[in-house]
């Protein structure tokens, strides 16, 4: 029988440890039936409906089977839901009455995540999402000179794509990530920070360390570029963390929490270091601040280390708008970058950290910001499989439409593969240009 409706908690989400190391996280009975009554509940309230695909492949299960309850399907289906699941998170904090501290204590996307890792440890994943998870050996073998060339015109070949679609399963219709041997590192390795300049704040240490990323760090290095450039106009040192990995949430959503631990024992002393001497992190992907400022700290509650550079990481405009707070903030613009439709990032609304993007480009002369608070479907790898684009394209659709209708001057997303998900549904010839760059284009540097 279904769960009877309740009303749900009124008080502040909280986050309970995800409890890799427990030993029942991996026991298929009870990870079965946690799924079963955490998916009944589900069913009886179906307000996340509209979020992902997830929740309508779980409801479609249910009004299809003989009792039309969560009973009555096969728990062999239950993956179904669970490989839709990308982690966005946004049914925990946006949508679910019942999460933590209500009793029935759901956090769906850690119970996804529960149900991938088992998946994982069954070694059921694909050989593809393995390759494509492989952030840091991707892009160190497609950034070689010469290597990069012939990776990025296989990547634009329709007859090419096709092979990839057919033998590794990669949408041919998708659009891949661009590879540059001139990458992040290269570009900034003679870039020398003066820490002495910092003007700390109460929030701020007024000197930054960027976490590049691996897709910072191979697919669209100017990034990190223009983030320096940004934060050195602002009077605040700026430096990129030397010799970095991916931080883990590609490996994360797959299930591979063994690699997860792997890169966090690699990045998070580095990291640690850094904060200890005096530096603030940022980085200029949302998902991989998410990472360290929510995912690590739950899977490792009790390393000291971890928590550490979870109090000083920030989004970019996050960190940008507690300095205009402070007064620190150059708002000499020199060009207004007319209206712009901003796709507010899953990853970044989760962080509850309010608009910060949005706040900051308004405070350019001119400039107009119309916010698009709902998911591009991306996901950095599910738009990419066949099985999948279709389905991303439709979560895509009312984003696309809501840009076409704003009729701006540019849009724009936090999270660069969504900006490009985005011009990938509009299909006329457009991209997007990710915040950072518009700043660095207002102050005209």
């Amino acid at each position: 029988m279904a769960t009877t409706q309740r009303e749900g908690s009124l008080e502040a989400p909280t986050r309970h440890p995800l409890g890799q190391n427990e030993p029942d996280f991996y026991d298929e009975g009870k990870l079965y039936a946690e799924l079963e009554r955490v998916f009944d509940i589900c069913h009886g309230c179906r307000r996340c409906v509209s979020l992902c695909n997830a929740f309508p492949t779980l409801f479609d299960l249910v009004d299809e089977s003989d009792t039309m309850e969560v009973d009555g399907v096969a728990k062999e289906d239950y993956m179904k839901v669970v490989e839709h699941c990308y982690l966005c998170d946004l049914c925990y904090l946006t949508k679910c009455p019942y999460v933590p501290p209500h009793e029935w204590n759901v956090d769906f996307p850690h119970l996804m995540l529960r149900a991938k890792a088992f998946h994982y440890k069954q070694g059921q994943a694909k050989l593809r999402d393995k390759v494509i998870t492989s952030t840091d050996a991707v892009g160190k073998l497609a950034s070689i000179p010469i290597v990069v060339n012939v990776v990025n015109a296989v990547n634009r070949n329709k007859h090419t794509r096709a092979l990839l679609e057919d033998s590794l399963g990669i949408d041919a219709r998708a659009r891949l990530p661009e590879y540059h041997s001139d990458t992040l590192s290269k570009r900034t390795r003679s870039h020398r920070p003066d820490p002495s300049r910092a003007r700390p704040t109460d929030a701020t240490t007024g000197k930054v360390a960027i976490f590049g990323t691996c897709y910072g760090e191979y697919n669209e290095p100017h990034l990190g570029e223009d983030l320096i450039a940004v934060f050195e106009h602002n009077g605040i040192p700026t430096m990129v963390i030397p010799n970095t990995r991916c931080c883990g949430m590609p490996k994360l959503e797959l299930g591979n929490l063994d690699a997860v631990e792997e890169l966090k024992n690699h990045n998070i002393p580095l990291m640690a270091k850094l904060v200890d001497e005096g530096w603030d992190i940022i980085s200029p992907v949302p998902s991989c601040t998410l990472q360290f400022k929510q995912e690590l700290p739950l899977m490792y509650p009790e390393d000291p280390q971890v928590a550490r550079v979870q109090q000083a990481m920030f989004d970019p405009f996050e960190y940008l708008m507690l300095r205009h707070k402070a007064g620190e903030l150059n708002t000499d613009f020199r060009n207004s970058v007319g209206k712009v439709a901003y796709h507010v990032a899953c990853h970044q609304r989760v962080q509850r950290i309010g608009m910060k993007t949005r706040e900051l480009l308004q405070l350019i002369e001119n400039t107009e910001v119309e916010a698009i608070e709902r998911c591009s479907g991306h996901d950095g790898t599910y738009a990419v499989k066949k099985e999948f684009h279709d389905v991303s394209m439709k979560i895509l659709r009312p984003v696309a439409n809501r840009v076409k209708k704003a009729e701006a001057d540019v849009y724009t997303s936090d999270c660069p593969m969504a900006g490009h998900h985005i011009a990938e549904g509009l299909g006329d010839g457009s991209d997007a240009i990710h915040p950072i760059t518009l700043l660095r284009r207002a102050y005209g540097i």
